[in-house]
């Protein structure tokens, strides 16, 4: 009995993991609960999992032999890692076919967790391009374009610094969002380029909170509705830090 209850104790504690690596790379509860329910069923066990936006708990339980066991696992701060998602769907897949160990499991999650980012720089210059090809389907000429490239990466990078010196996330962003339209805005006021209010515009498009308001409407539509409304809550707040940023920049200018 000592050697099943430290086997369900690990295998419990990489289910949480799991799902705390899905909820802060950007999957929605569906995806959640569906994935570590397949795991769960691979080894025998029935799973029954409660998702909130800051932490999940976990149950599994075998009805035949009446035993069960409980954790509890606070996630980390959301974001968008696709490559995680994807990592770990797949991975669910072959513990079911080649019947994975534990050990395989704790292992293929270290690696996944090790995979390397996309350097700053890219990052930086892959948005600012986003920012400039934004511009150019409102309509902006090749100047525009610049403008908005430039306010983008200078936008992203101090987002990017907040971040790092542990600013409120929200507060980072109206940093962002302040700084984008501040540059973008000037070039506004003094009428450069040749339509300058496509590039302020476009400026701040790379703080959209996509990804949280696709999982809040799909958290609602399968029935999530506690997780939909705190997601669409939290890219709400989002969308008006972004709209105070801009709004500090059209009465700093007056536009």
């Amino acid at each position: 009995m000592h050697i099943k209850e430290e086997m369900i104790n690990k295998l419990c504690k990489l289910l949480l993991e799991i799902g705390a690596l899905l909820m802060s790379s950007g999957a929605n509860s569906s995806r959640i609960r569906i994935t570590i329910t397949r795991i769960a069923n691979s080894y025998g066990y029935n799973a029954e999992l409660l998702i909130t936006h800051r932490a999940l708990m976990l149950t599994l339980f075998d009805e035949e032999k009446d035993y069960f066991f409980s954790r509890l696992k606070r996630t980390s701060p959301h974001g968008a890692n696709f490559k995680m998602v994807s990592g770990i769907s797949r991975m669910s897949w072959k513990i079911v076919e080649e019947k994975w160990d534990l050990n395989q499991i704790q292992q293929e999650l270290e690696r996944l967790k090790s995979l390397p980012h996309y350097s700053r720089l890219t990052t930086l210059l892959m948005v600012g391009l986003a920012g400039a090809s934004f511009c150019r389907l409102f309509g902006g000429s090749y100047i525009d374009m610049l403008i908005a490239f430039s306010a983008t990466v200078a936008g992203l990078f101090i987002r990017q610094e907040a971040v790092k010196k542990v600013f409120n996330p929200y507060l980072a962003i109206f940093f962002a969002a302040l700084s984008s339209s501040v540059i973008a805005g000037a070039t506004v006021k003094l009428q450069l380029g040749t339509h300058p209010d496509f590039a302020f515009a476009t400026s701040v498009l790379y703080l959209i909170p996509g990804i949280p308001l696709i999982n809040s409407l799909s958290d609602l539509l399968d029935g999530n509705l506690m997780n939909g409304i705190v997601r669409g809550m939290n890219g709400l707040i989002i969308a008006l830090s972004i709209a105070a940023g801009l709004l500090c920049a059209i009465l700093m200018y007056n536009i």
